[in-house]
């Protein structure tokens, strides 16, 4: 079996951030582009900066960072069992394009399948998120 040819680090970086996405709910009033005040913090707004930053990371990664993250998604869901890493990895990287990002996060449960998946392979999970907030 195959390693990954991405930090875990890195993907609790995806997680703790994805978390935050989805713990957003829609705004009440998106009109307004600025100036939000504190009691809307949990409200998703268009141009939202941790949807951005996300994506922005996302896009940064290398082709084979961005293929282990789609195939760490895949096998969270279930798609692929983890001792079929090296199948995952195939599969995402036949299947790649130039919108990684916004597959991944127009995955629903995108954190919960990721955190699977790296518990599943035997990663810790709470190190990686600790390492991405630098803690």
């Amino acid at each position: 079996m195959t390693g990954l040819d991405i930090s875990p680090t890195k993907v609790g970086f995806v997680i703790v951030r994805a978390r935050e996405c989805a713990a957003k709910v829609g705004a009440w009033d998106d009109s307004a582009t600025s100036d939000h005040d504190a009691d809307s913090i949990l409200e998703a707004f268009k141009g939202d900066a941790t949807q951005a930053e996300l994506k922005e990371f996302i896009h940064d990664l290398n082709d084979d960072e961005k293929v282990n993250l789609v195939a760490l998604a895949w096998i969270g869901r279930g798609s692929f069992g983890p001792e079929e890493l090296d199948e995952a990895l195939a599969t995402a990287r036949a299947e790649r394009n130039q919108r990684t990002a916004e597959y991944l996060l127009g995955i629903p449960l995108l954190p919960d399948y990721l955190e699977d998946a790296l518990d599943r392979l035997g990663y810790s999970v709470e190190d990686a998120e600790d390492d991405a907030l630098g803690e």
